[in-house]
């Protein structure tokens, strides 16, 4: 009988053991992680809301992971710091990952960050512009963040949308922080902003948006995501689940919106009132191949890659198409 007994506890102890189910608690690691210690890069600070609260409130620790968050200064910055080792993985938009891929940088997504709603990156001028219907000019001057990021996509979209010729825009690149100088001097007509600058600039400024970035082609549309180096991912599979694993129940959390704007002025540098007033997307609590194949196949279609990119073979092998 005692045998009988042993044997039925080990079996519990089996079944138990390999319920990885997405219902288990988050704090109890499913997994050993490789190693103790992740170097996580970090952006817009609405993006990245749900992992740097998961990191304030302990729920990596909980599960075996330190996760160091690292600022970023752009997503090339982010890149370079997988190349040489100084992140393991890095937050960057969407279109920053792919062009990287397409030239030959081997990455494997972690997890999806942002997801676009209304008015979340937009195009804006100054009040007293004269600059008030998207297709009056033939070939505007618009500021973007970076050359051929979500600015120059989300741009050449909305422009093609209204009727015009994307390849006509003439983009001047330069920080958010900067953008409104540029409208003031009228070094551009128009700028591609993201929250919390989109919000500040019409606070302050008063700003016009000419034009909602995300309609049409790009309605509820992937903006950013975490990424790691292939080799990176291939040796240390367990922690990179565990990463995902934590990430996805935060960002479950941050569908409730009350959660992030008590958090932005802490982490994003603002006051209540303009917290208040940001428009807010989604955090997808899940990798889609399905939904980050439409980034792909839209810089494709936009010229931004020369040839179709398969973002399948970008997942983890446990991750949903």
């Amino acid at each position: 009988m005692r045998g009988v007994a042993v044997a039925l506890v080990a079996a519990l102890v089996l079944v138990t053991g390999c319920d990885t189910g997405s219902g288990s608690n988050p704090a109890e690691p499913a997994v050993t992680p490789e190693r103790g210690q992740l170097r996580v890069g970090v952006g817009n600070p609405i993006e990245t809301t749900p992992l740097r609260l998961a990191v304030a409130d302990g729920s990596f620790a909980r599960a075996g992971l330190d996760v160091r968050l690292v600022e970023e200064r752009d997503g090339q910055d982010a890149l370079d710091g997988l190349t040489t080792g100084r992140l393991d993985v890095a937050f960057a938009t969407d279109e920053t990952l792919f062009t990287a891929v397409a030239r030959g940088t081997a990455l494997q997504l972690q997890g999806e960050a942002y997801t676009s709603a209304p008015y979340t990156v937009a195009l804006v001028t100054l009040p007293d512009s004269r600059y008030t219907d998207l297709a009056s000019k033939k070939a505007p001057k618009i500021a973007v963040s970076a050359d051929g990021d979500l600015g120059t996509l989300a741009a050449r979209s909305i422009f093609a949308t209204a009727g015009g010729d994307p390849d006509r825009i003439k983009f001047v690149t330069r920080r958010y922080e900067d953008m409104p100088a540029a409208l003031d001097d009228g070094t551009v007509d128009a700028a591609l902003m993201v929250e919390p600058y989109l919000a500040k600039i019409q606070q302050d400024l008063g700003a016009r948006v000419l034009a909602d970035s995300f309609r049409g082609a790009t309605l509820d549309f992937p903006v950013s995501a975490y990424a790691s180096g292939a080799l990176f991912a291939q040796a240390n599979p367990r922690t990179l689940a565990v990463f995902r694993r934590v990430l996805a129940d935060a960002q479950q959390r941050a569908a409730d919106q009350s959660l992030v704007r008590a958090a932005l002025p802490r982490i994003a540098g603002i006051d209540s009132t303009t917290a208040s007033l940001v428009a807010l997307g989604q955090y997808p609590t899940s990798l889609s191949g399905v939904r980050l194949q439409r980034v792909a196949d839209l810089m494709h279609g936009m010229g931004m890659l020369d040839g179709r990119l398969d973002v399948s073979a970008l997942l983890p092998h446990s991750a949903g198409s």
